[in-house]
């Protein structure tokens, strides 16, 4: 989901960037604009009103609207995106297979014209989380502070999770970054969000390297791997645990090619090795040689070591040698979370973090589903 964007006064139709229409039923809609219902988290279905509140996100995509349900006044949000009518739609296809607590649920899609008689739009109506990881990065930046260390153990642990899910089902996510990162400031449950750039990976065929914005591009996309894998997500998620330590990106490259430097200037330069791990058929090694800098001065000085130590974990040039979401479940970093005793800072229940999917258990091994689950959770 695109960076939210400032509030406006006018209320402006779902359906119309540019209306003036307020109203309108989805079974209304005629079948000529091929309107379709799609079930409510598999269990309830049905017409309902959506009256547009205020844009809140925009981007080369289109628009995502905050809405309400007339029949239930329960506040909504809408991506509305131009659909091609000689293409199938990628991200409503993978949305209608998502299930899971710490992935952005799809209750809905219709699909509406423009102004033009062959324009067709895609509308996704999901649930509405007003802040993301961008935003509670900015809240406590203007503190001079960094996100508190629960509270980044328990948002770096609900979106490793939501990677072990989706790459189970063969979906990469390909753009994760804190804007694309829901959370709910009063429970702290955090979902991934915007699958405009997901695709389903099937080995052997070629994938766009261009992908991924770029802060938070891996290493083998500038180096142009076209077979990468699900652990692109990985490096992604790495570098927004490091902003919210740091308050700003990790890599805040310029340019492409910029972008390299500001993670050699970290990682150091990557070896004949690792880079061939990045990219087999990549031919030029000629870079400058930099020595790695040490990870405890990237960070502040009082950043506990097991937060460093993750981060670095998931930082690293080869591909192979990142961990799979679920075995990074299984990092020191997270014990805290494991303790029956923890409590959000209002000393409010900790949300249920150990109630994995079929996917996320199939992910792995028994033995890690094992050591992941304490045993207070599984007696209880």
């Amino acid at each position: 989901m695109a960076e939210r964007a400032n509030r406006s006064s006018n209320k402006s139709a779902i359906h119309n960037v540019s209306s003036a229409t307020v109203r309108r039923r989805v079974g209304d809609l005629s079948t000529s604009l091929q309107r379709m219902s799609i079930e409510e988290r598999k269990e309830r279905t049905g017409n309902f009103t959506y009256i547009s509140e205020r844009p809140i996100g925009n981007g080369s995509f289109g628009v995502v609207y905050q809405a309400m349900v007339a029949e239930t006044g329960e506040t909504v949000a809408i991506k509305k995106v131009f659909q091609d009518r000689r293409y199938k739609n990628r991200e409503l296809q993978i949305m209608k297979e998502l299930h899971h607590p710490n992935v952005i649920g799809m209750r809905h899609a219709f699909y509406v014209t423009g102004d033009k008689p062959d324009d067709l739009y895609l509308n996704v109506v999901m649930d509405y989380i007003p802040e993301t990881a961008y935003s509670v990065i900015k809240h406590y930046r203007r503190m001079k502070q960094s996100v508190p260390i629960l509270l980044l153990k328990l948002y770096s642990y609900q979106m490793m999770r939501a990677l072990a899910y989706i790459h189970q089902l063969g979906i990469c996510h390909r753009d994760i970054k804190p804007q694309n990162i829901l959370i709910d400031t009063n429970t702290h449950i955090l979902k991934i969000c915007d699958f405009g750039s997901a695709k389903k990976l099937i080995k052997g065929e070629p994938n766009v390297s261009y992908i991924c914005s770029r802060y938070y591009r891996a290493p083998e996309l500038i180096f142009g791997s076209t077979d990468y894998t699900g652990v692109i997500d990985v490096w992604s998620t790495g570098c927004v645990i490091a902003e919210m330590l740091l308050g700003q990106p990790i890599f805040p490259g310029e340019s492409g090619v910029d972008q390299l430097v500001e993670i050699i200037k970290i990682l150091g330069t990557p070896t004949r090795e690792q880079i061939l791990d990045m990219n087999p058929n990549y031919t030029e090694f000629r870079f400058p040689q930099i020595r790695q800098h040490p990870w405890n001065r990237v960070f502040k000085a009082r950043t506990p070591q097991d937060a460093i130590d993750f981060i670095s974990s998931l930082l690293v040039y080869s591909p192979q040698l990142r961990p799979t979401p679920m075995q990074a479940l299984l990092h020191p970093f997270f014990d805290e979370l494991r303790d029956q005793n923890t409590t959000l800072p209002n000393g409010e229940r900790m949300p249920d973090l150990f109630n994995f999917t079929q996917e996320e258990i199939a992910s792995t091994t028994p033995d890690v589903i094992q050591r992941l689950i304490p045993s207070w959770y599984a007696n209880s």
